[in-house]
């Protein structure tokens, strides 16, 4: 079967759209639902349904598509292995992260080692991540744990803690704690319902019978820490975070009964060719992390 009709398929199966698709690879509509028509009379079975105007994977396209995926990520490993035995130090090392702030100093440590290899990081939700992973479009993430899929491994690497974060002029500011319970009476701001430190939060409120409603809801640490700084509210941010900020102006406040946490660590897909760059970025994150 020819690699192109596979590529083609792909770019049908993520767009699910005929004109997109063929826009995307630079060809006219006519000639990829030709090559298509091809592929299908090739294995023997419709791969698309079609429900008034939308396009659907038929039940043999799904088989076909995490067949060809698994077949462009082996080529991809294969292409890595043979540069790197060219002793190729170049390329791209592409990371999914639940926050830039976790590689830091891995990052530094390593573009000193691998100045040519070029480190693409993406601050992504933990599903963003894992779809990542599992097409081919990321080498490695930085997540929550655990993470269940018989396709991927993960490395722990430590123990994530959400704390409040006010104003240094907040009537909390000279708390040294605050329980979990009292946190329904209290202006809160937490991330969107996409990611996982929000979910984790809203799972702990739920053990202790209340749906935490947030005065905001933003995408990014950095704008929850600006509106807090403000003192519009609480924001809830993960103390790792807030290790790598300066603390002027705000009060970092423990959560307690319980102390809301989860393991974080780094995900690949199993059976990666773990390249030389791909090893030492992993080493160099496990180091910045031991205590």
């Amino acid at each position: 079967m020819e690699h192109r009709l596979l590529e083609y398929f792909i770019a049908v199966c993520e767009e699910l759209h005929f004109t997109r698709a063929a826009e995307k690879l630079g060809i006219s509509q006519s000639t990829l639902s030709h090559q298509i028509q091809l592929l299908e009379h090739r294995v023997g079975a419709p791969l698309f349904t079609r429900i008034g105007k939308k396009t659907y994977r038929s039940e043999a396209g799904e088989i076909l598509l995490k067949h060809s995926l698994n077949l462009f990520h082996e080529l991809d490993q294969a292409k890595a292995a043979i540069n790197e035995l060219s002793s190729m130090q170049r390329g791209r090392l592409r990371i999914g992260c639940s926050g830039n702030h976790l590689l830091t100093s891995a990052m530094i440590s390593f573009y000193k080692q691998f100045p040519g290899v070029e480190l693409s990081v993406t601050e992504l939700a933990t599903d963003e991540t894992k779809e990542g992973l599992l097409t081919n479009q990321l080498d490695i993430g930085v997540i929550f744990l655990p993470l269940e899929d018989d396709l991927l491994e993960s490395i722990p690497l430590y123990n994530e803690e959400l704390q409040l974060v006010v104003s240094d002029s907040s009537s909390l500011a000279e708390a040294r704690f605050i329980e979990m319970k009292d946190l329904q009476s209290y202006p809160i701001m937490m991330l969107q319902k996409k990611f996982l430190v929000r979910q984790m939060m809203d799972n702990y409120c739920a053990q202790y019978g209340f749906v935490v409603k947030p005065i905001l809801e933003l995408s990014t640490l950095d704008s929850l820490l600006q509106m807090a700084k403000s003192n519009i509210g609480g924001a809830v941010l993960p103390r790792s975070y807030l290790k790598n900020i300066g603390s002027l102006g705000i009060r970092a406040i423990p959560i307690q009964d319980p102390v809301p946490q989860k393991s974080v660590g780094i995900v690949y897909r199993k059976e990666t060719y773990m390249c030389a760059s791909i090893q030492t970025f992993i080493r160099e994150l496990m180091s910045s992390f031991e205590v």
